[in-house]
């Protein structure tokens, strides 16, 4: 094997175990939250035009990282009433918070499950986070040369630690709208070019 040929076959190897950086699809990744209404019955509600970066390495979990941006006006619960309510300052407050963050602090295994540690900023507030991730795919050639692979994430928050305070009481106790949030993120992302 002549020394060019060796050298980038080296070179082949070594990229293959680098970590590999992926810019989020918005146009096929979505955020979805459930929420308890009247203690009864769940809301489900989706977030568009989600952003951002993912550095993967697989084989060594702890260098790679998330940082994602999520527009917080684009809420939608297919009730334009309540979707304005939702925009207004009695809970996301769009024009003083438009958009919600997220920046992993730590990425790693557990029980066989990869977790995602972070800091989610919403409504002015900044609290750590543990997504879990799901359905991970291996990378897939798109038709046009690319290379994408998705995943789903989710964790629960509490409304009151991010300051969405809002509610009211019902006539048979308890509130209107539940203080636990399940959140579901369905994320592809694209390979970066080298």
């Amino acid at each position: 094997m002549s020394m060019v040929r060796t050298g980038f076959f080296l070179l082949g190897t070594a990229l293959l175990g680098l970590a590999q950086s992926y810019q989020l699809d918005s146009a096929h990744s979505s955020a979805s939250f459930t929420v308890k209404h009247m203690m009864v019955t769940n809301v489900t509600g989706r977030f568009s035009n989600v952003r951002g970066t993912i550095v993967y390495d697989e084989k060594n979990l702890p260098k790679s990282n998330v940082e994602a941006t999520i527009d917080v006006a684009t809420v939608n619960t297919n009730e334009p009433k309540r979707d304005g309510h939702l925009r207004s300052p009695d809970f996301f407050d769009v024009e003083k918070f438009p958009t919600m963050t997220f920046k992993s602090t730590k990425v790693y295994q557990s029980g066989g499950v990869t977790k995602v540690d972070g800091n989610l900023t919403l409504h002015g507030v900044t609290k750590g986070v543990t997504l879990t991730l799901s359905n991970m795919s291996g990378e897939v050639k798109t038709p046009t040369g690319g290379y994408v692979r998705g995943a789903t994430a989710t964790t629960t928050i509490s409304r009151r630690d991010f300051a969405l305070t809002w509610n009211k009481t019902i006539e048979a106790g308890g509130v209107v709208v539940g203080d636990e949030i399940a959140i579901t993120l369905d994320l592809e992302a694209g390979r970066k070019a080298l």
